[in-house]
């Protein structure tokens, strides 16, 4: 519009000049005659001016409008392409600038977008801050193991406040490289690896190390407690075999150690045994043959088997089948052994009282539990009973003669079926071990 503005006056100034000149060099008498021609060819001149002033400044206003959406960032902004001359070829020019601008943003955005999802993916965590020492950018496993919940960007400030993390991350953002740090944040164990960055900034990874550690002191107590249980029997039966040997006891004494003998190699066996039973079910040696299985006849075959010790001890077996749960889907011999091990353990544990078998269903499956009166097992030691050789009481589940790993033999076989274990006790309340047997998928949901 400017432009159109400029050429109109310039037109009506060439007009009036015009006219003025031929007013002055005319007599007063001829100025009657011109004023009518010299008014038509200024208005002439003036919607000429105002038609090419217009077909210049419109296409220059469409180029203006298109470059400030692109600049806006709406990327499907196109000039018209009907132009010709000098204004066509910008067009075109402008029209080219945008293709390749939004294809190069879009590339940008697949790019970024397969980034987020990449780093989202990994099981460590990744953050990001920037020079202002802000965090841009956190994966879901960064969350979950800071503990944080706020929306990038936000201040490093917001980061858990553990000194070692926050001076490895101020050494980062001053050029100095952190490799596999050691750090304790909210209670687990974490690997730090920090690296800065070229144009200021800090890229930080975590990696939770608390499962490893863990692994690894279940696996110092596995080959520790096994060399235990293992060494034991041997002792006892090295001991009795070399008197037996160097000396001449009484034939009392000789059918005593070789009691001793048995019942010690005896003891050898079952452990291997169980041992054996362990590895074959978790690498996958033995998978289960599940069938509808009667729960009360089951229980009855495993209480005659405990019948003997528990009257000596004046313990009443019981078993409480519920209507609904007379049925569960698994393993007839899994779920013998199942309740074997948990009988026996209750029967071991328990000086008198009450052991009862209890099958009760719940959504999705039937709880088949062991229960007795028991002392009972302290808070603490609950989360790591089902685990290979773990003793509440050593030196008393020894010489009641269990091998320690009757309960992981139960967890196994329970994950094995796709179900899982539970424990409820208290110091002189007694145990409750449940194991839970998911129904089958074609079985109907039983309602009251």
């Amino acid at each position: 519009m400017r432009f159109t503005k400029q050429l109109l006056l310039h037109t009506l100034a060439v007009v009036g000049v015009a006219v003025v000149g031929i007013l002055v060099t005319r007599d007063g008498t001829g100025w009657r005659d011109l004023l009518p021609g010299a008014l038509a060819a200024l208005a002439i001149g003036s919607a000429l001016a105002w038609m090419l002033g217009r077909s210049v400044s419109a296409p220059i206003a469409e180029l203006r409008d298109v470059n400030r959406a692109l600049a806006a960032g709406d990327l499907s902004a196109r000039p018209s392409l009907a132009y010709r001359g000098e204004l066509g070829e910008l067009a075109t020019a402008v029209h080219r600038l945008a293709e390749e601008f939004g294809a190069r943003i879009t590339a940008l955005e697949s790019e970024d977008a397969l980034l987020v999802a990449l780093i989202d993916s990994l099981n460590e965590g990744v953050i990001a801050i920037n020079a202002r020492q802000q965090v841009v950018r956190i994966n879901a496993s960064g969350r979950q193991l800071l503990r944080v919940s706020h929306d990038a960007p936000f201040p490093i400030d917001r980061l858990p406040r553990d000194r070692p993390l926050h001076l490895a991350i101020q050494d980062t953002l001053r050029g100095i490289s952190t490799d596999l740090f050691e750090l304790e944040i909210g209670g687990r164990l974490v690997s730090l690896t920090a690296r800065p960055l070229a144009g200021g900034g800090a890229v930080v990874a975590f990696f939770d190390l608390t499962p490893v550690r863990r692994l690894e002191t279940v696996r110092r107590d596995f080959v520790a407690n096994v060399s235990h249980e293992l060494k034991t029997p041997l002792t006892i039966i090295g001991g009795f075999a070399e008197t037996l040997t160097a000396d001449d006891p009484p034939p009392a004494r000789r059918r005593e150690f070789a009691a001793m003998i048995r019942s010690n190699a005896q003891r050898m066996q079952r452990i291997v045994d169980d041992l054996l039973d362990l590895s074959r079910i978790e690498s996958g040696g033995w998978v289960p043959n599940p069938v509808n299985t009667d729960v009360a006849l089951l229980a009855a075959e495993s209480t005659a088997q405990v019948q003997t010790v528990a009257d000596e001890k004046e313990i009443a077996l019981e078993a409480r089948v519920e209507p609904d749960a007379s049925t569960l889907y698994a393993d007839r011999t899994a779920v013998r052994q199942i309740l074997a091990n948990l009988l026996e353990n209750a029967v071991r544990h328990t000086a008198s009282g009450t052991v009862s078998i209890h099958a009760q269903r719940e959504d999705g499956g039937v709880w088949l539990s062991v229960e007795d009166t028991g002392p009972g097992i302290a808070a603490d030691h609950l989360p790591r009973i089902f685990e290979r050789f773990y003793r509440v009481d050593t030196g008393r589940a020894r010489t009641s003669g269990g091998t320690g790993l009757g309960l992981a033999i139960v967890k196994h076989l329970a994950e094995a079926h796709g179900g899982r274990v539970r424990a409820d006790s208290a110091v002189g309340r007694g145990t409750s071990i449940g194991v839970f047997f998911p129904a089958r998928r074609d079985e109907p949901e039983v309602t009251d």
